[in-house]
């Protein structure tokens, strides 16, 4: 049985092949800025709580795998689809403020000036269809938390040598727990998964819900 990544992230490749998964990868293609901004302007708040906002794009991009046109831009057939198809998305908060990907290394330095020595959280959204048999069957999906506890001491060169890498400017929050800003990271509190953007045991729940096997989908 197969699982389809509807993303990019080298870093939810890397775990999904840690646990035994090898997934068929593509790029979902979403507009994110502008399904958020529809999405906001029919809250009543004017805009989306973080856990709903990670739930929408992770429904997107899932939903991504099931779109003829984005199929093929990946060289896969629709009516090849067999398994799972698996959509997620992640954003950090910190004092009530939600950030996605920073892009740009002085929008990263102001973030991480602000953010050492305190704590965030990491929301990631996850949104799983049912695709077995070449045919929609069902979905599911829900967001995991984890608490962020920034180390205290960190020096403003380090953030600065840490910038010049380029990894912070691509990954919710300005940072990564698998890669070079593990360093700056006390604590985690709750899935360290959920910080790398895909939290297993969450996974293995989804997979049940749907009628799955866990195990079936370890192909590595």
């Amino acid at each position: 049985m197969r699982l389809y990544l509807a993303s990019t992230s080298p870093a939810r490749l890397a775990t999904l092949r840690a646990v035994g998964i090898e997934p068929v990868a593509f790029a979902p293609g979403v507009d994110e800025e502008a399904a958020v901004a529809a999405a906001a302007a029919q809250h009543p708040d004017g805009a989306l709580p973080a856990a709903e906002m990670v739930q929408l794009l992770a429904r997107l991009k899932a939903e991504a795998g099931l779109d003829p046109a984005v199929l093929a831009a990946a060289g896969l057939e629709p009516d090849s689809v067999d398994g799972f198809i698996l959509g997620g998305d992640s954003a950090f908060e910190l004092d009530g403020t939600v950030y996605g990907k920073p892009h740009e290394a002085h929008i990263a330095r102001e973030r991480w000036l602000a953010q050492r020595g305190r704590s965030g959280v990491l929301h990631s959204g996850h949104w799983l269809i049912d695709h077995r048999g070449g045919r929609l069957r069902g979905a599911t999906g829900r967001a995991s938390h984890a608490t962020v506890h920034f180390a205290d001491d960190i020096e403003t060169d380090e953030i600065d040598a840490y910038i010049a890498t380029g990894e912070p400017l691509k990954v919710a929050g300005a940072f990564t727990i698998d890669s070079k800003g593990a360093g700056f990271i006390d604590r985690i509190e709750g899935d360290p998964h959920t910080v790398v953007g895909l939290s297993v045991p969450l996974l293995r729940k989804l997979v049940h819900e749907l009628g799955g096997r866990w195990t079936d989908l370890w192909n590595r």
